[in-house]
């Protein structure tokens, strides 16, 4: 295992510049990943990591060397990538072998070294098949196999579940992430699905056009979000103009649209510095739907259903309060609210989060 650090990296083509001071430190052994949109500089990150780009400015290190001068095949990287790469003219056996060929492991160890692969990803028995006789999940967890056997320092998985249909994705991200912790090797994760980091990962990186907007464990980028663009990207929100009225021991107090003044706890509005202009985040699924009025302690205000998307367990619903429309998600038991139905909003002010206006 190895630790990955990037200090002030830069990528440029051209004129265009596809990273910005990105500065990470990935810890030894951690399962970390790299969220955004398509073109946000995750990708670059992971390919500059392996040595198939190299940074315009700063430096990279893995395990406290850096590497900026080091080939890809001298850096002792495991690499999955989306299309998983397998030569369809050989076994599976002799795929996963490819990487100990030229690290000069003995040949009468890497039969065993082989299989030990293949049962790890659940697959010892196809060893003498050709990829085309596998499904996709399979030819997955084989590129995955062909990637730990070298025993590498960091893995790198460059969205290698997309290729999957959604039940199948599900499945391998938590055979994924078992076997990350069985074995207990540094990996960087790159990935636009929200799910897939929130499941997955120790810590997440979220980017945009380029920069890093935060990192943090999983539930610390999804309940106290950043920036805008975090609890946007991050789960589905209600962000709202607002007003910091003042900040004391109880935590800051918030004047918003609809629901008044409420007291949201100081760690939920890590940003916030003072009296003037806010933003108010609130999660879809910490808005509820209710036919009664709210009991003590819970903000509760009158609502119209607009639109119902129902969803099997869950159902999205758009209501109108006064001249605003909120989304709301709620688990259900039975039948959904209606459209045209009037509800109460029911909302717990600790479940708020606040930004800087």
């Amino acid at each position: 295992m190895s630790s990955v650090t990037l200090n002030n990296i830069v990528k440029r083509f051209g004129n265009f510049t596809a990273v910005h001071q990105s500065s990470l430190e990935i810890p030894e052994g951690a399962f970390v990943t790299l969220l955004g949109p398509s073109g946000c500089g995750k990708t670059t990150n992971l390919r500059m990591i392996a040595g198939l780009l190299d940074p315009s400015e700063g430096e990279i290190l893995i395990g406290g060397k850096r590497v900026n001068d080091v080939p890809i095949h001298k850096r002792n990287l495991g690499l999955v990538f989306q299309n998983y790469a397998l030569f369809p003219h050989k076994t599976v056996a002799e795929n996963v072998a490819f990487g100990l060929k030229y690290r000069d492991v003995p040949a009468d160890q890497i039969p065993k070294r082989v299989q030990e692969a293949l049962e790890l990803v659940q697959l010892p028995n196809v060893g003498e098949r050709y990829p085309k006789e596998l499904s996709g999940g399979q030819q997955q967890r084989i590129a995955l196999a062909r990637a730990i056997v070298i025993e590498p320092d960091v893995l790198l998985l460059d969205e290698p579940l997309s290729a999957l249909d959604a039940n199948l994705r599900e499945d391998m991200r938590v055979e994924l992430k078992r076997i990350q912790e069985r074995i207990g090797v540094t990996t960087v994760f790159v990935t636009h699905d929200q799910s897939e980091a929130l499941a997955m990962s120790d810590q997440i990186v979220v980017m945009s056009e380029g920069r890093v907007e935060q990192v943090g464990a999983p539930e610390e980028v999804y309940n106290t979000p950043a920036s805008e663009f975090v609890a946007n990207f991050l789960g589905a929100s209600n962000i709202m103009e607002a007003k910091c009225a003042g900040m004391g021991g109880e935590g800051v107090t918030i004047e918003a649209p609809i629901f008044g003044t409420m007291t949201i706890p100081s760690e939920k509005a890590p940003r916030v510095t003072g009296a003037g202009p806010a933003k108010i985040v609130i999660r879809a699924e910490k808005l509820q739907l209710s036919a009664n009025p709210a009991p003590e302690g819970v903000v509760s205000v009158p609502a119209t259903v607009e639109t119902v998307d129902y969803q099997g367990q869950a159902v999205r619903y758009f209501v109108r309060a006064g001249d605003t429309q909120l989304q709301a998600i709620n688990m259900i038991d039975g039948h959904p609210f209606a459209e045209g139905a009037e509800v109460h909003l029911h909302l717990r002010p600790i479940d708020c989060a606040a930004l800087p206006g």
